[in-house]
């Protein structure tokens, strides 16, 4: 890998200059293209950094809101008016500042990309040819691990910690034989910004035609549409209960997406799923893609772009299993936690890359920022953010940069680790009842995410090399940093440590997270590849993005294919299965008793993201591990689900006595359910109404 000896950056490419015989322009319309080139150029910035503070400033509006009891949506009025004026004075700041650079050349500011070839310190080529075997073989036997090769996951284990130790030493001897001063940072011309703002909006725009529905979404849709109904934040319990039952202690308040999305809904009027999935989803998608874009080239040492593109593809087509990161894009990104994987984790590399080389005041605030805008996405924020700060501060201590590992550590972990232990405090010890039967080892950890195959060879390539792809100095430590964090939790037995003294089993195969995996992904095809000219450099380049490319479509699964469980519409759809929503919106509807409704619970998992107004007997099944299984309140939901589902067929004296402790008013079944249909007039009710095909279902109500 050539790129570990290059440390200096290109010089800045001149801007182009008129044809011979072109009549010059005047200088107003030179003056305003320059302007309107400019604003391209940093359009990315300005946005990502403005939703950055923007949400990070609603989170803290969030939780300060529990000390004044605000409705959300006077919450969201007021931060909508802190936002407003933020704005106008960050203009007005702008323009002043622009006011003297007017008389600056256009595009005067470094637009360097391209690393040089000249200008390398010596390199151990022992050293980087024997990082380069190791990462080749933990590669491949990872790769291979998971298919029908039977292959002791020490093999990849261990050759991949020798890896990520050796590129940690040959990019530590690289920065401390170059320049004391860090180069430059590379600065977007507008042609890249306008084609990563072009290819965000279209991923916007895909995001309205793919629907996966999730089980998760119970919770945190219906979470934000009981919100925007109520005009009030849960506390406790409100899937099961009004608001009266404890609150799941694996789920503590602190996130304020959902509640953000729910206060929006309410004041604009509009049903919060649809808020949700046709204004947010699209907004957070070109969000996610423009992160991606903004980390990309700052790591990437040349093209950019090809880099980006590769990484976008890597998205839609590596997906398929749940936990591919693919499936966390666009499939979830509603979910707080999709958006932290897509958006925040680039972001807070870029953020540390761009602190640790300038120590800038702005730096360590976006930092702050985004570690609330991260704990305001999900609670994970505060088990992956200390790995990942932790392995930037680790790679910066090697080469004498403790101060500014510390602080950026205390900008980074001080919010989301304060806000948490907050809340234990007021609301009780957190738990996560049941989480320790999903756990899963460092190999299992290593196939659910980074996959198996030719894409977990490729995946591993990315890992295990990425420091010596990175562009120099501060992106190749910290891509060395991450790779050794993730090679030691990949280590068998690592894993099993910090479940036992953590207790968080269900989400450490989320640790792969602390990788900025896509980016890695795109740099691949960037290596330096030996070549007379620099055109059949860009050449293979290119087609190393092709084989990349190629290898994603022929031995992956999009995330548009059926296997994604994700259905592709020809129109704008919520992220449910249609006849679904249908059934839930013509229950809604119905003349019903008071009382909870007994449906299949595939009806009654969708009806909590259509109305708070209906309330069902088992929401979703998982979630009884946090009521204990064995009690009364589990058993007789589970009872009756499966009556409804058709799937047991129990006697009467069995139903009768959980239907009265529950206080089912409305049973409702498909019409091939023929016991269900059967029995429910035994059990003291009356059929009231019934839908036609598809989706037939006959709907009983309690008499009296």
């Amino acid at each position: 890998m050539a790129n570990v000896d290059s440390i200096a950056v290109a010089p800045a490419e001149p801007d182009p200059t008129p044809r011979t015989g072109q009549a010059p322009r005047p200088a107003n319309d030179r003056a305003g293209l320059s302007r309107v080139r400019a604003l391209v150029a940093v359009a990315p910035a300005v946005l990502t950094d403005g939703a950055v503070i923007a949400f990070a400033l609603f989170t803290v509006l969030y939780h300060l809101a529990f000390l004044g009891d605000l409705r959300p949506s006077v919450t969201f009025r007021i931060w909508l008016l802190v936002c407003v004026v933020l704005a106008v004075v960050a203009v007005l700041r702008a323009r002043r500042r622009r006011a003297p650079a007017d008389s600056a050349p256009a595009d005067s500011a470094p637009a360097a990309q391209d690393e040089p070839v000249g200008a390398r310190p010596a390199v151990d080529r022992r050293l980087l040819v024997g990082v380069l075997v190791a990462a080749a073989v933990a590669a491949v036997s990872a790769g291979v691990a998971g298919t029908d090769v039977n292959l002791s996951w020490w093999i990849p284990a261990v050759a991949g910690l020798l890896a990520a130790v050796g590129g940690l030493l040959l990019v530590r001897q690289a920065w401390l034989g170059g320049p004391t001063s860090a180069p430059a940072a590379p600065a977007p011309t507008p042609t890249q910004s306008a084609y990563a703002l072009v290819v965000s909006v279209l991923v916007g725009i895909s995001s309205f035609f793919l629907a996966r529905n999730t089980p998760d979404d119970v919770y945190y849709v219906g979470k934000s549409v009981w919100i925007a109904e109520r005009d009030l934040i849960p506390l406790n319990d409100f899937l099961f209960s009004e608001n009266v039952l404890p609150a799941m202690g694996s789920q503590p308040p602190i996130p304020s997406i959902e509640v953000f999305d729910g206060a929006f809904a309410n004041v604009v009027g509009i049903h919060a799923s649809s808020a949700l999935w046709y204004v947010l989803l699209p907004i957070m998608a070109v969000l996610a893609a423009l992160a991606l874009w903004r980390l990309t080239h700052r790591w990437a040492p040349r093209r950019p772009l090809l880099a980006f593109t590769v990484a976008i593809a890597y998205l839609y087509l590596v997906a398929g299993g749940d936990a591919a990161l693919g499936t966390f894009h666009l499939p979830r990104l509603h979910e707080g936690k999709g958006m932290f994987v897509s958006a925040v984790i680039p972001l807070m590399w870029l953020y540390l890359t761009e602190w640790f080389d300038n120590r800038s005041r702005r730096s360590l605030l976006l930092i702050v920022a985004l570690s609330i805008t991260a704990i305001g996405l999900t609670n994970t924020a505060a088990i992956i953010l200390p790995m990942l700060v932790g392995a930037a501060g680790f790679a910066m201590l090697l080469v004498g940069r403790w101060k500014a590992a510390v602080v950026a550590a205390v900008a980074a972990l001080a919010y989301p680790i304060g806000s948490l232990v907050v809340s234990r405090l007021v609301l009780g010890g957190m738990s996560a009842t049941g989480a320790d039967d999903a756990f899963f080892d460092a190999a299992y950890t290593y196939r659910r995410t980074l996959l198996f195959g030719v894409v977990g060879v490729i995946s591993g390539l990315a890992l295990w090399c990425g420091a010596l792809l990175a562009r120099r100095r501060t992106p190749a430590l910290l891509a060395a940093g991450a790779a050794l964090a993730l090679s030691v939790l990949f280590v068998p037995g690592v894993l099993e440590v910090l479940s036992a003294l953590s207790g968080i089993s269900v989400v450490l195969w989320r640790v792969p997270w602390l990788l900025a995996l896509p980016t890695l992904i795109g740099l691949l095809c960037t290596v330096r590849v030996p070549a007379p000219t620099p055109a059949l450099r860009r050449a293979a380049s290119g087609g190393i993005a092709v084989l990349l490319v190629a290898s994603f479509a022929l031995f992956a699964t999009p995330m548009w294919s059926p296997k994604s469980w994700v259905d592709v519409h020809d129109r704008p759809t919520w992220k449910l299965p249609q006849q679904r929503q249908a059934i839930a919106f013509w229950i809604k509807d119905l003349d019903r008793p008071q009382g909870l409704l007994l449906a299949p619970k595939t009806i009654m998992r969708t009806t909590p993201i259509v109305t708070s107004e209906v309330r069902v007997v088992l929401p979703r099944d998982f979630y009884l591990v946090e009521y204990d299984l064995n009690s009364q309140f589990a058993k007789d939901r589970l009872l009756l689900a499966d009556f409804a589902d058709g799937t047991a067929s129990p006697t009467s004296a069995e139903l009768k006595p959980a239907l009265d402790r529950l206080d089912v008013g409305t049973i409702c079944v498909y019409n091939g359910n023929q016991y269900a249909r059967g029995t429910a007039p035994q059990l003291g009710y009356q059929e009231f109404a019934k839908r036609r095909a598809p989706g037939a279902v006959t709907c009983f109500r309690r008499a009296g």
